[in-house]
């Protein structure tokens, strides 16, 4: 929650009636200056599934089976994509925390994050198509790289995974209290 876990700022919330539930409200999002930041992971997670299935994410169109949640080793991973004998495998980060107009995940060290990261070499390695998608969800950065001085394993992780053939893609999004939108690929600096 680094850069967005300061007192006063503006937030939104949701309610819950579950009575299993610690707490009944959920904190999805936080407005920094003129932006809304969406921090509810759940809730990148399922706007990527919906522009995976109406295909406004070009470098994952005209797959005809997506799958959630599916099993890979020792993890789980947010999709597989597959048609045509073929599969794809992404992986979904939710990226809030930024330096001026960079986004940069993670916020914290990931040791699940590393694990996604290694699955999704061996995936490649396997012959599969496999994608680290970061869902950067604030609409004021314009570039996209890894926090080397939060998780400098991860930063290297992912430089790796790339130079195995991990494609590695970010997309900013637009919060705002009524809706959320996929706004577009922004630059990768790894």
């Amino acid at each position: 929650m680094k850069t967005i876990a300061e007192p006063g700022r503006p937030v939104a919330l949701s309610r819950s009636d579950n009575r299993a539930r610690k707490l009944p409200f959920t904190w999805e999002m936080v407005q920094i200056d003129d932006t809304w930041v969406g921090i509810h992971t759940n809730r990148s997670n399922a706007l990527i599934d919906t522009a995976l299935r109406a295909e406004v994410i070009p470098e994952l169109v005209s797959w005809q089976t997506i799958e959630r949640e599916v099993g890979v080793g020792a993890s789980r991973l947010d999709f597989r994509l597959s048609g045509n004998g073929e599969a794809c495998y992404v992986e979904v980060k939710t990226v809030t925390m930024c330096d001026g107009n960079t986004a940069m995940f993670p916020d914290s060290v990931t040791t699940r994050g590393q694990k996604h990261l290694r699955e999704l070499v061996a995936l490649r390695a396997a012959g599969h198509r496999a994608v680290a998608l970061f869902c950067v969800n604030r609409a004021d950065c314009s570039r996209f790289t890894p926090a080397d001085a939060i998780d400098p394993v991860y930063g290297e992780l992912l430089r790796e995974a790339h130079d195995a053939g991990v494609e590695v893609l970010a997309y900013r999004t637009n919060w705002t209290p009524q809706q959320v939108t996929l706004d577009g690929s922004i630059d990768t600096v790894l």
